[in-house]
């Protein structure tokens, strides 16, 4: 009797693979690895010896690993960093520690020491006494003297201004006037109208999502040609164009993981002893 967990799967079958061989990339690409190893997990549920989801879970694995491996390096930098006094920094390596899924209750407990202090600080800072803030107070002569003298000040300057201007004026322009205000003609053709150039149409933010996705997709970054996909909204006119450029984009993940399954079981079964 055949063993139903080695049987090939039907089209039924076949058709869901590949959905959750897909949606896991998403996941993937969007750095949610766990969510990923879940797909590809119910992959192996359906056939237990599909090459290609075994490929995609080790290699998730590996990036989650990474991943926890850079959180808890921040995590150790912010304590240092904490320690030596630099709350500003501390902070900024705490945040970008929680942002790679670092252990929440490290990092928001230091981040809730941070907060604190910087709560006490503010309460502690000395407030200057009103006595201070108050200007001394002086008698009434000797402010309007101060007034009379400042005005004269001000007069004596404003008239050397223009004393010395009127004498850099004559030196300069021997004409007088004549040269700074010409007498116009009366008569003749009027200047013709300038007419301003018509501004050039500029692109939506959505075509230039779109745009830049394609570039990317040709330039062979998949991962960024995906991104750029993501900011256009649903419901744009070109929501369609975008996801056929998703579709072609995610086609060729498919087939670039693929191909590198393919070749880590020929690795394998090459380098594998024979029975």
């Amino acid at each position: 009797m055949a063993d139903p967990l080695k049987a090939q799967p039907g089209a039924d079958d076949e058709a869901r693979i590949e959905n959750l061989l897909v949606t896991g990339l998403d996941h993937y690409f969007a750095g949610e690895f766990e969510q990923a190893i879940n797909l590809w997990t119910r992959v192996l549920f359906l056939d237990r010896n599909h090459d290609r989801a075994r490929a995609y879970i080790d290699r998730a694995r590996s990036a989650q690993a990474e991943q926890q491996r850079i959180s808890e390096a921040l995590v150790h930098e912010g304590l240092d960093a904490f320690d030596k006094g630099e709350v500003v920094r501390a902070r900024a390596l705490l945040s970008d520690a929680l942002d790679q899924g670092a252990s929440h209750d490290v990092a928001l407990g230091v981040l809730g020491r941070i907060d604190r202090l910087d709560a006490g600080t503010r309460a502690a800072s000395p407030v200057a006494p009103a006595a201070r803030r108050r200007a001394p107070r002086t008698s009434p002569l000797a402010e309007a003297n101060l007034r009379r003298g400042t005005i004269a000040m001000w007069w004596i300057t404003a008239a050397a201004i223009v004393i010395v201007g009127a004498i850099a004026f004559v030196l300069v322009t021997p004409n007088g006037l004549a040269d700074w205000f010409p007498a116009q003609a009366t008569t003749g053709a009027p200047s013709a109208l300038v007419t301003p150039p018509t501004p050039l149409p500029l692109p939506s933010p959505t075509e230039a999502y779109v745009t830049q996705a394609r570039a990317l997709f040709a330039g062979g970054k998949l991962r960024d040609a995906l991104r750029a996909l993501d900011r256009v909204p649903a419901g744009d006119a070109l929501r369609p164009d975008a996801d056929r450029l998703r579709a072609d984009i995610q086609r060729e993940l498919l087939a670039v993981a693929g191909a590198e399954a393919s070749s880590a079981s020929s690795t394998a079964a090459q380098g594998s002893p024979p029975r």
